[in-house]
């Protein structure tokens, strides 16, 4: 009898070990770059191995009739076709499996959309110029981008929910056109609740920092995890992920230390089926405080 007791031992040890090994949430990391010449290549930042997503940032000027305007801030200089050669970049990274979205708005820009059709419009230039379509004049060259990133924190409110909808009608032609956002903690976002609504996104990176009401303070999670809860039980989103600043000088407020992380946020945030990983402000800052490389085997 003992000697069967062992041999079920045995057998049910391993099987329960891979119950609780799959029952865990594991995620990835995802980063903006973009906007500090400091911070490396877009290539060096994929070679990294650290992140599975990167995010252009940013598509500055667009909507109510403007002709859109992105800004790599020191990398290139996209009205002399200096961004062309980031074509390469791009298409090692896809090479890589990382997925490299293009995100429109920021906290610096001039962009708005003024009504339904604006917006479609808006949608038909990205399609034409950074995604399946043809333009004479590609900003990035002929590779084809995975998705749009709305980070959009000035101008209206009104007419993200089309340009979701819009986007997104282009995945039937064949490549899926990937939705990702990113909102402040406060739920709802000002900016981009409606565009939430709709349901089409992949990915949701919640801003939790510089937002007292909802984020860490001083060892204390407890109003991160209320805003998590929220977040992750009320907006339809395949994966939603914590949105954290790189370094202490990346925001004002908001940081939340390596080990703090691992040991008392991400246990709680796997709780949901909803976890995707954690999203980082920005890529030049990671660069200075390796943060991503500190936590990313616990991501």
């Amino acid at each position: 009898m003992a000697s069967q007791t062992k041999k079920l031992s045995l057998i049910l040890i391993p099987l329960l070990l891979s119950f609780l090994t799959s029952s865990v949430q594991s995620g990835g990391i995802a980063v903006y770059w973009g906007q500090d010449g400091r911070e490396g290549t877009l290539k060096s930042t994929c070679d990294s191995g650290n992140y599975v997503i990167v995010i252009l940032a940013f598509l500055t000027t667009f909507g109510n009739g403007k002709t859109p305007v992105l800004n790599l801030a020191g990398h290139c200089d996209p009205f002399t076709g200096g961004c062309k050669s980031l074509s390469t970049d791009i298409q090692a990274c896809q090479a890589k499996g990382i997925k490299v979205l293009l995100s429109l708005g920021g906290g610096v820009g001039s962009y708005t959309l003024s009504s339904a059709s604006d917006a479609q419009s808006v949608a038909e230039y990205l399609w034409n110029n950074y995604f399946g379509g043809t333009s004479s004049n590609r900003p990035l060259g002929n590779a084809v981008l995975d998705g749009i990133d709305f980070d959009i924190e000035l101008g209206g409110t009104n007419y993200y929910d089309v340009l979701s909808k819009s986007l997104s009608s282009y995945s039937s032609k064949g490549r899926k056109v990937y939705l990702s956002a990113a909102p402040q903690c406060p739920y709802p976002d000002a900016h981009l609740g409606q565009a939430l609504s709709t349901g089409l996104f992949d990915y949701v990176w919640v801003q939790f920092y510089n937002n007292q009401p909802c984020e860490y303070q001083s060892g204390d999670i407890t109003k991160l995890t209320n805003s998590w809860n929220t977040w992750t039980s009320k907006v339809d989103a395949s994966k939603i992920f914590i949105g954290l600043p790189a370094s202490t000088a990346a925001a004002g407020s908001g940081y939340i230390p390596p080990s703090t992380l691992e040991s008392q946020v991400l246990p709680m945030a796997k709780k949901s089926s909803k976890y995707g990983g954690i999203m980082l402000w920005n890529r030049y800052y990671d660069v200075l405080n390796n943060y991503s490389g500190q936590v990313l085997k616990s991501v």
